[in-house]
């Protein structure tokens, strides 16, 4: 609090001393005063950008917005280019989630790893070594392909609960699909069903209060995630819950790219088909997912709720091995950066192909050097995106990172039937990730996210064959004509990238 009062305070320095120096009619002296006090506020700000240990471009990049647009660019800094804070809004959950997964970890035995091809287990490796989520052999992964498929089958479920529904989404719409669901979780609550609901406050800023209401009326607990409650005068507002959670019983857990709304069911006229993924989990990865969760439930009630649900840990144990499954949860609750660790990772791990799906392509650095180095070695890389985004500086910021790759011979489809909304990766054939995480800067420092991670399971058979399928939809980019584009798409595409850091 005290910090960002102070970084008003430097907003209201800067505004008042420019005004009085171009719009009143002090003396000479005066305003020499008033200079003094604007380069000096002008420098602090600045050396307070400086130690923020940024890299070095961006470093000089926001050094320039602040000389050239003082006023403007520092609000701007202020809300939208803080992706390397160093955690302090977030800094005790983050250390009392360390500790929760401590508490659970010890009661836990490491499963045995030994079927994984060398490349899954240098994965595996980095994995376990980097969150504190195990990877578990007791588990079953199913892919849900779009929302015709998701949907009913999310419904069907929560019909059957009989102990609890917890559940958490980026966006919540109370619309036709909103409703649908709203009045299942209802029913439930009226029978007994303990609901626990979380929408964050921005992604589901417009769910209608009426409706939040008569949840609540009905026993449905209603949690907004980081509420808005000093506007947009609140850097919390960058630091959005982007996870999409869905457990039942601590028996079934929903999770993928799927928000709910009738977009998502392809009924938005403007947006047209959506084509998304996602996925139901049973057995033990049930638990660490629901522990997310739960996570995020006593981080915003301020309750202790954990241990009530220790024992809701289901094993399956039927002597069948179907690989392995990971659940990994990312954001400012977690180390900087570690998504993005673990895409590089999964990246650099491929021996024959690489195959990626994403809406937002924003790619760091380490990742655009994995993607070339791999296309380089003669790895298969492919990118999916779509052909039109919904927003112009993320189609135009993902377009500017097309002619490096497409030098290094890494394949780029647009997709042509709808919206690609998947976030998808697929190494060899038999390693995978599928989850919220999008890749770009967004995902990767400002937003709570949540991903699954395969490892030789059957269902990454599905999302090989889905993937396959969305070729035929898509039109690989041919270098030769990208690189003839026209002179105002290379300004737009330019201009985009500028942006890149934090989009």
């Amino acid at each position: 609090m005290r910090k960002r009062r102070v970084e008003f305070l430097i907003a209201f320095i800067l505004f008042i001393s420019l005004s009085l120096l171009l719009f009143s009619n002090l003396s000479l002296a005066v305003k020499a005063w008033v200079s003094l006090l604007y380069i000096s506020t002008i420098m602090v700000s600045i050396y307070s950008l400086m130690l923020e240990n940024r890299s070095p471009q961006h470093t000089l990049l926001w050094i320039y917005v602040l000389l050239f647009f003082p006023i403007i660019g520092y609000l701007f800094y202020l809300f939208s280019g803080q992706l390397y804070l160093k955690g302090y809004l977030f800094r005790s959950k983050r250390k009392k989630d360390r500790e929760e997964w401590k508490k659970v970890l010890q009661q836990d035995t490491s499963p045995d790893l030994a079927f994984l091809q060398d490349y899954q287990h240098s994965f595996a490796k980095f994995a376990n070594h980097t969150s504190p989520t195990p990877i578990s052999t007791a588990s079953r992964s199913f892919i849900l392909k779009n929302g015709d498929e998701t949907f009913p089958e999310i419904m069907k479920k929560l019909k059957e609960a009989e102990k609890f529904i917890h559940i958490e989404y980026y966006i919540f719409r109370s619309d036709r699909l909103g409703n649908e669901i709203i009045r299942i979780l209802i029913d439930k609550a009226k029978k007994g069903v303990e609901v626990l609901f979380i929408f964050d406050a921005v992604g589901s800023r417009k769910i209608r209060p009426e409706v939040i209401k008569e949840m609540e009326k009905a026993g449905i607990r209603v949690k907004a995630f980081s509420p808005l409650k000093y506007g947009f005068f609140n850097q919390k507002v960058n630091f959005r819950n982007h996870r999409k959670i869905i457990v039942i019983d601590g028996k079934i857990g929903f999770v993928g790219g799927l928000n709910v709304g009738v977009e998502y069911l392809g009924e938005n006229k403007k947006v047209g088909f959506w084509r998304d993924t996602h996925m139901l989990l049973k057995g033990e990865a049930v638990f660490f997912l629901h522990m997310v969760f739960l996570l995020d439930w006593e981080y915003i009630s301020g309750e202790k709720i954990l241990q009530r649900y220790s024992t809701f840990k289901t094993i399956i144990d039927d002597g069948i091995l179907d690989g392995a499954v990971q659940v990994v949860a990312s954001g400012p609750d977690t180390q900087a950066g570690l998504m993005s660790d673990f895409y590089f990772s999964i990246i650099s791990s491929a021996t024959k192909s690489i195959w990626i799906a994403s809406p937002y392509f924003v790619p760091d650095e380490s990742i655009r050097t994995a993607l070339r180095v791999a296309a380089a070695k003669g790895i298969e890389v492919r990118i999916m995106v779509p052909e039109i985004n919904d927003g112009f500086l993320t189609q135009y910021a993902s377009r500017s990172y097309f002619p490096e790759l497409l030098r290094y011979g890494v394949e780029i489809y647009s997709y042509k039937k709808g919206f690609l909304h998947q976030k998808v990766i697929i190494i060899d054939g038999n390693l995978a990730s599928l989850g919220t995480a999008n890749m770009d800067m967004r995902s990767f420092h400002l937003n709570f996210e949540v991903n699954v991670f395969l490892y030789g399971s059957s269902s990454i058979r599905d999302l090989v064959t889905h993937y396959e399928q969305d070729m035929k939809d898509s039109e690989i980019i041919n270098p030769v004509q990208y690189y003839k584009r026209g002179f105002l798409e290379r300004s737009k595409e330019s201009f985009a990238r500028l942006f890149s850091g934090v989009l």
